[in-house]
């Protein structure tokens, strides 16, 4: 486990670096997130592939693994695409790492050499629960893998829906400087995050009660830390306010931050 572990991280680190190089050579670091979800495809299947285990479990985390990730990686590319099209060369690349840049100054490329690499290292421990479960002891597919699948297929058909619904949204250029508040974003500020937490529970599911099955807990607890203390919701509701001002705080007073729910009222209207 330990070998299968260095070796992805070896391959990981060397596509970031050719990543990198791409970034210093464009201006813009949001290929780091293409990048990070690209990656875990890789491990998925090489993972599926090289790791011990049932095969047809094998082969089924592996597959979760790879069109999450797949899916993820196209739509965060076509993103990129697109506001490198329609936007100025000052704001093409995601404000995150604008801000990042600004701050940095001078240090800016040696820092996201270093992000870049700790995003490899974050890819393979993210890729951990894809192992363990495709470990799982048991002799023959059972409810335990079918609960899996149904939790990631929500999961993955959420983000998928919040995603589409936020890209239709954006390209309609009268909504520029304001709150998307359609479908699922009626619900919550960020339901592709919400969905995108969610499917890692399913790797939980499937690897619950094999040897060690309790580290697959790692996905869904890391990915809520840095949604919500890292590089997920404060970074992008400080850049939201910022460019969107005071509708943004509306949305935020009615407006769950994660999880879907029913919008309040808003109290200055009330």
């Amino acid at each position: 486990m330990i070998t299968l572990l260095l070796a992805g991280w070896a391959a990981i680190a060397a596509a970031q670096a050719l990543l990198w190089w791409e970034q210093r050579r464009s201006q813009d670091a949001s290929l780091v997130d293409v990048g990070w979800s690209a990656a875990l495809v890789v491990l998925a299947l090489g993972f599926a592939l090289a790791s011990d285990g049932l095969t047809a479990r094998r082969a089924l985390v592996g597959a979760m693994g790879a069109v999450w990730g797949g899916r993820l990686a196209w739509h965060l590319a076509r993103r990129i695409v697109a506001d490198r099209r329609h936007r100025d060369a000052d704001h093409r690349e995601d404000g995150r790492y604008r801000t990042l840049r600004a701050r940095w100054g001078a240090a800016a490329q040696r820092n996201f050499f270093i992000f870049f690499q700790v995003q490899a290292v974050w890819s393979v421990m993210f890729a951990v629960p894809f192992l363990i479960a495709m470990r799982a002891d048991r002799a023959a597919l059972t409810w335990q893998d079918g609960l899996g699948v149904a939790i990631w297929a929500i999961g993955v058909a959420g983000e998928a829906v919040a995603d589409a619904q936020l890209a239709r949204f954006r390209a309609d250029p009268g909504h520029r400087g304001r709150t998307c508040r359609a479908g699922l974003w009626r619900y919550s500020r960020h339901p592709n995050y919400f969905f995108e937490w969610l499917t890692w529970w399913a790797y939980v599911a499937i690897a619950w009660g094999a040897p060690h099955g309790w580290v697959a807990l790692f996905g869904p607890a890391v990915m809520l830390l840095f949604l919500f203390k890292v590089t997920g919701i404060p970074y992008t509701e400080a850049q939201a306010l910022r460019s969107r001002g005071d509708d943004y705080r509306a949305y935020q007073r009615t407006t769950s931050a994660f999880v879907p729910w029913f919008p309040r009222a808003d109290a200055e209207e009330a």
